[in-house]
């Protein structure tokens, strides 16, 4: 593949210009901020089969029906907003640039991850054989939410001539991003005002069509040459109905550069504190600053980020790189400017259209970087769902629960988002969609307010908001449960699991499984920490949340009875079952579907394609029975068994990780995270290695076969950072220590991070021979919580370096 140099551990490179890989570099050398992200599309582009320009802003949603097959479908999409990118030019009478294979001379395009900067530099030929040299960077302002800005260089090598320059605020756009949702109606947007700024300005604002966001966006332009502003020769000012550019003239001398500055400002009604956004995008640009300006702020404010986000990884240059696009990635899709901002984690991140934009389970695995690193993160992506409780409660009532049930997938109001049917792309053919099955979102929120509160202390938000997202969701969980006097045990029924291929049993009419082993733990566990939550808080504050959520003491009865008797379903030899029949089902022949198709990733697709159903098969698309391996403790998990009335050892987690993971496609790049975390914990360093690797090219290389290119997985790349921490540098997060156990792969010869714990930020260097820790804080006081390494329990003091030898585990 010509993609990747691997010159640097900062920078992604690519050497030569690849239509058919374009889609995939846009996605990942998009640039955003939180508050909005550009995807990577060449400036001289406009959607085609090639190029896809996109913007999207945090939580800007539009409900749109299409008519399919005599049914109304209505969906929420992640829209896609004024492009804000076009620009291209034209020597003399000639044709306006594109890219094109045949014209292009060289090209390099560069992103350097820890300036947040995208460069390009490409040499052309046109048809007189005049040849152009054309510079460029973007950034999309970390430093100022608002703001994005590009320079934009043409130096004539070989002729003058007069150069035109085109650049628009483009509001025609669709959401055409996702090929199967093409049949879909995809105008979001309808035109509201437009207009110049001065001798070099223009804005737009558009807004969308139903949830009826104004989007205004205001840019200028402005032409330099040998670093002084020299004014255009002519100007002309071309108006449409939905969008508004500008053409600018001047005459170009052979071998000097000419530097196009363009900044943009973009606003909508949803920010807080702008009355008016349009007005607010005009005055942000009526004094623009130069390019390098606000570069250097830019990369001033990246700077900050790396000195507390980096992991920095010795001997493996693969490895260090491709984490650190992990990490710029998720730092883009939520950053500190999230805090003013009531959004989620769109499972595909500010990079795409893939999954409409909607929030998922996914961000139970990036949720680690932010609460190790940026708890305020952290927090403002818990309060998006702490907004939605009101839907949830309506949700789960409408379905005959108590309490909250969150949707599977979440978007502008917290409301169901999943579609009742889906489009098989193998087949061409619709079907049910019963994904919405899938309860065990809410059960991932509780995990994520719990993993913040233990890894933060922020008692006041676990008393003002965490307490009630935890026993809202309780109360759900008991009213998900059945007592049946035949067995003693509470089941459920009428649930989907991960793994996402079974949603029913074969023959059955009824969408649903019952007894699925990871949703009857997490039950379980769920209604622990909300026990445990009524015994932190003080005694007049949960009085009144059980007053006021009608929680009584019979209930609480049933929640302690549940937890020591929900069902899990375990064979003789210490197999834990997906869910009720699943033992019976038939096995697939994995090795004629592989010799047949080569990626069986997707089996589910395949299967039905063939007029078959992965329903009737041992067949997962991702890890299902084994994901509370992921989450909790090995010792969390075995008291948790215990106290359910079965037997747990590390030997039955062998056992299950072999039995389940020759049943398993790995059609979720996330199956890959956790059945890495796990041969972690089985201290099986070359498997570790193996799925670590496959965790690290998942998106790098596309390996899900064109998934990336509509957006990255911010699972698998919050996954990945997840891995490294826990996994590689082996740290436990435990209510009375911190417990340090690394298994670095054999080719890394060092790995560096920090992490703020309990309000403290703890720097660790680890080789496989040593582990080297300072606590920050006031030189001689001592650190809370004691460290375990080998065993052996350390009492650290802060501000002071220690270096412990580990021991072999050759």
């Amino acid at each position: 593949m010509k993609r990747i140099h691997a010159a640097s551990p900062w920078k992604i490179l690519y050497e030569k210009f690849d239509p058919h890989e374009e889609g995939l570099r846009e996605a990942l050398c998009t640039l955003g901020n939180g508050y909005f992200g550009t995807r990577g599309a060449a400036y001289e582009s406009v959607a085609s089969k090639i190029h896809y320009p996109g913007t999207y802003i945090a939580s800007l949603y539009n409900r749109l029906a299409t008519t399919i097959a005599g049914k109304t479908i209505i969906n929420e999409d992640f829209v896609n907003c004024p492009n804000w990118l076009f620009l291209t030019f034209k020597i003399g009478d000639g044709e306006w640039v594109i890219l094109s294979p045949t014209r292009i001379l060289s090209y390099r395009q560069e992103l350097d991850m820890h300036k947040g900067v995208l460069t390009r530099k490409i040499r052309l030929k046109n048809k007189k054989g005049q040849r152009t040299l054309i510079e460029s960077s973007r950034i999309v302002s970390m430093a100022d939410p608002h703001c994005a800005a590009f320079e934009y260089i043409i130096t004539p090598e070989n002729y003058s001539e007069w150069i035109t320059v085109r650049t628009m605020l483009d509001g025609t756009v669709l959401n055409t991003g996702v090929e199967r949702y093409r049949q879909l109606n995809s105008k979001h947007w309808k035109p509201s005002s437009l207009g110049g700024l001065g001798r070099n300005g223009v804005h737009l604002s558009m807004k969308t069509t139903q949830s009826k966001i104004e989007t205004s966006l205001a840019a200028r332009v402005r032409l330099f040459v040998a670093d002084r502003e020299k004014r255009f020769e002519t100007r002309h000012l071309m108006k449409g109905k939905e969008r508004i550019g500008q053409e600018f003239r001047f005459f170009a001398r052979q071998g000097h550069s000419y530097s196009i500055e363009k900044t943009v400002s973009i606003y909508t009604s949803k920010d807080k504190n702008v009355k008016n956004p349009t007005t607010a995008a005009i005055e942000h640009v009526k004094r623009p600053q130069r390019f390098k300006a606000l570069l250097k702020s830019h990369q001033q404010a990246w700077e900050s980020l790396w000195e507390k986000h980096d992991i920095k990884i010795e001997g493996h240059n693969f490895s260090q790189r491709t984490l650190r696009l992990h990490i710029f990635h998720l730092l883009q899709t939520a950053s500190i400017h999230n805090v003013g901002i009531d959004a989620g984690i769109p499972a595909r991140g500010l990079h795409g259209e893939a999954y409409r934009g909607h929030i998922f389970w996914d961000e139970m695995f990036a949720m680690p970087l932010y609460c190790l690193h940026a708890p305020q993160i952290s927090k403002a992506l818990l309060l998006y769902r702490y907004r939605r409780l009101p839907k949830a409660r309506e949700y789960a009532n409408k379905k005959g629960y108590c309490g909250a049930m969150f949707p599977w997938q979440s978007g502008s109001s917290g409301r169901e988002e999943t579609q009742v049917i889906h489009l098989n792309p193998l087949s061409g053919k619709w079907g049910p969609d019963h994904s919405s099955l899938q309860r065990h979102v809410s059960f991932a929120i509780v995990y994520n307010v719990w993993r913040f509160w233990k890894r933060t202390n922020d008692f006041n938000f676990l008393i003002r908001y965490g307490a009630e997202i935890i026993l809202s969701i309780a109360q759900f969980c008991s009213s998900l449960t059945k007592y049946d006097p035949k067995d003693g045990r509470f089941h459920t029924k009428g649930v989907m699991g991960p793994d996402e291929f079974h949603e029913k049993l074969p023959n059955s009419s009824k969408p649903g499984l019952k007894d699925n082993t990871y949703i009857n733990l997490m039950v379980a566990w769920t209604l622990l920490k909300a026990k445990e939550i009524i015994d932190i808080i003080p005694h007049a504050r949960k009085e009144r949340i059980l007053n006021r959520l009608r929680i009584s003491h019979k209930e609480l009865g049933r929640w302690e009875e549940i937890t020591r008797k929900m069902r899990v379903i375990i064979n003789d030899k210490g197999i834990m079952s997906q869910f009720e029949g699943y033992f019976n089902l038939k096995e697939l022949d994995w090795e004629g579907y592989l010799e047949e198709y080569g990626n069986i990733e997707r089996m589910d697709r395949i299967l039905k394609a063939e007029g078959k159903y992965p329903d009737e098969y041992k067949v997962s698309k991702q890890a299902d029975a084994l994901m509370v391996f992921y989450l909790l403790e090995l010792q969390e998990i075995k008291e948790l068994f215990h106290r359910l009335g079965y037997h747990f050892d590390k030997k039955m987690l062998r056992k299950n990780y072999e039995y389940h993971i020759k049943r398993t496609s790995h059609g979720s790049t996330l199956s890959k995270v956790v059945h890495c975390y796990i041969a972690h914990l089985l201290n099986r360093p070359q498997e570790a290695w193996k799925w670590l690797f496959e965790v690290l090219k998942s998106d790098l290389y596309d390996t899900q076969g064109g998934t990336t290119p509509e957006g990255i997985h911010v699972g698998v790349m919050g996954g990945s950072v997840d891995i490294v921490i826990r996994g590689v540098a082996g740290i436990s997060f435990l209510d009375d220590r911190l417990k340090i156990d690394p298994m670095l792969p054999k080719r890394w010869k060092r790995i560096k991070f920090k992490f703020l714990y309990k309000g403290r930020w703890i720097s660790m260097s680890l080789t496989k021979n040593q582990v080297s820790i300072h606590i920050e804080g006031t030189k001689g006081q001592a650190f809370g919580l004691p460290i375990e390494i080998n065993e052996k329990l350390h009492y650290l003091l802060l501000d002071k370096r220690y270096n412990i030898s580990l021991k072999n585990k050759g």
